[in-house]
């Protein structure tokens, strides 16, 4: 049985807390390893660390600051196919979506690389007589991150390579369902230049999330997961005078017009609803088609689609669609949630219940669902499932399908698939989501832009990456200075002005 370690000071460190989190192979079901979890005098030790190495980094100039990750994305690219073995081996994704995850965090470091550029501040030449006046961009000290399973490659470095580009120390607490890749990422960013302390991972539960809360000396916390969890960190941390960032949970709604194409409406229906297993933010779980014939239209294409899909494990290579999901606690809860959505009167069109992969009887397996007929009232539609399981809610008009993505209580990412430019401009107008798409069915931004929702998806007012990662991971000081030509007759007592 494998043990895994913590990354503390440069270095791989095995737990000292006694307790140990089982990692399973979701495939399988067979437990692969244990990852320690950490109290808090092991956070204490990592955030010692960090604020030791912190102040030398931060003295370090930008520039050189931005090889470190120049070099981390070469080796990110070295390491491609290893770093995405280990992420489906504990999380369970195919092949191609985990190396999908690793490059959609390399691209956040890409757009790192720019940072002398993105930390410069502004300068007033002779804001008043004889004074200037400039702005300057400095890091916050030490930082950190709680990530979540479903993106063990691509969350981390959406947080670290910012934060780390700006001249802070992070340190991670990556999800205890899948470790393995994090540590490999410290590991990785420790060859590519980054001094000891400056990136830790710490695994551990909510006394590790806890321990990084009440630390006074952590200025910064970041957060992707479920919305009851975002509330709790972004509540608390900013009760401790922390800057804060959470992202929460989503129901993705796409809204198919009486014009859309309805094979495309269709594939991107099914690699937005299924991909992943469903374990996405971003996933579509909600089809909205306006009108009885657009749905039926859309339904006779999609369902064929959706029971073709080919389910198993990542061992298979590209010939499959999705794997399983992450642990038996979330298969069941899915199977709960699709045996409530017929109880509660939804059709179910495609009926995955009795999936079975032969040679795979213990993995975490979920046979595709797909619902029609779905209400708002129904908990199908309500709760975010994180699942392979698609609801179609029939609308009788535009507006009511618009006031499906606006009246929900989460408000990620939404999507309208039409060939009408009003409707689609109308709709991106209008509809008060973080991230839209108009025939793009997940619309996660490229990472020069920003991702974030709106409502109870995101709680604080900076999105990730993006520039708005530049000024979370910094505060800006701003200096009036003034060089006397000579010696001034006594001083002054009022506040200088303008003439």
């Amino acid at each position: 049985m494998q043990e895994l370690t913590h990354y503390i000071d440069g270095e791989h460190v095995k737990g000292t807390s006694g307790r140990f989190a089982d990692v399973y192979n979701p495939a399988t079901g067979e437990v692969q390893a244990k990852v320690p979890l950490a109290n808090g005098d092991e956070m204490a030790r990592a955030v010692a660390a960090a604020a030791k190495a912190q102040p030398a980094w931060a003295a370090v100039n930008p520039q050189r600051r931005a090889r470190v990750m120049m070099a981390f994305v070469q080796l990110l690219h070295r390491d491609m196919d290893k770093l995405a073995e280990a992420l489906s081996r504990e999380h369970g994704k195919t092949l191609p979506d985990a190396k999908g995850d690793v490059i959609r965090g390399l691209e956040v470091v890409e757009y790192c690389i720019g940072a002398p550029h993105l930390l410069k501040g502004e300068f007033t030449d002779s804001a008043g007589p004889g004074i200037d006046m400039y702005s300057m961009r400095q890091p916050l000290g030490v930082t950190a991150g709680i990530t979540p399973f479903n993106f063990p490659a691509m969350i981390p470095m959406w947080m670290f390579a910012p934060a780390i580009v700006c001249g802070n120390a992070f340190i991670l607490k990556p999800s205890e369902r899948d470790p393995s890749v994090p540590l490999m990422l410290a590991e990785l960013m420790a060859e590519a230049g980054a001094p000891k302390g400056i990136l830790q991972v710490v695994n551990g539960d909510k006394e590790a999330v806890d321990a990084i809360l009440y630390d006074d000396t952590i200025q910064s916390v970041g957060f992707v997961g479920s919305t009851p969890i975002a509330e709790y960190i972004y509540g608390t941390g900013c009760a401790q005078g922390k800057r804060v960032q959470c992202f929460g949970g989503a129901k993705n709604h796409m809204i198919i017009m009486p014009d859309a194409d309805m094979e495309q409406a269709a594939d991107a229906l099914v690699g937005a609803g299924y991909g992943a297993a469903g374990e996405r933010c971003m996933a579509i779980s909600v089809a909205v088609p306006v009108g009885d014939d657009t749905a039926d239209r859309l339904l006779e294409k999609l369902v064929p689609k959706v029971e073709a899909l080919k389910v198993g494990p990542y061992t298979s290579g590209n010939d499959v669609d999705y794997g399983p999901v992450v642990t038996a606690a979330a298969k069941a809860n899915i199977e709960r949630l699709v045996q409530t959505g017929i109880d509660q009167g939804a059709k179910l069109v495609v009926d995955g219940r009795n999936f079975n992969l032969q040679g795979y009887e213990d993995g975490f397996f979920v046979g595709a669902h797909l619902f029609d007929n779905v209400t708002k009232d129904m908990d199908i539609y309500k709760t975010e499932i994180f699942g392979p399981v698609l609801s179609t809610v029939r609308a009788k008009t535009y507006e009511e399908a618009l006031g499906l993505a606006m009246d929900h209580e989460y408000g990620n990412g939404t999507a309208i698939f039409t060939r009408d430019g009003d409707t689609a401009r109308d709709f991106a107008a209008r509809v008060n989501v973080g991230m839209v798409g108009i025939n793009v069915p997940i619309p996660v931004p490229l990472a020069y832009h920003t991702f974030g929702g709106w409502k109870k998806s995101v709680f604080g007012d900076l999105n990730q990456h993006g520039p708005d990662a530049f000024k979370f991971y910094t505060r800006t000081k701003t200096i009036t200075s003034r060089w006397p030509s000579g010696i001034k007759e006594g001083g002054e007592f009022s506040i200088p002005v303008m003439e």
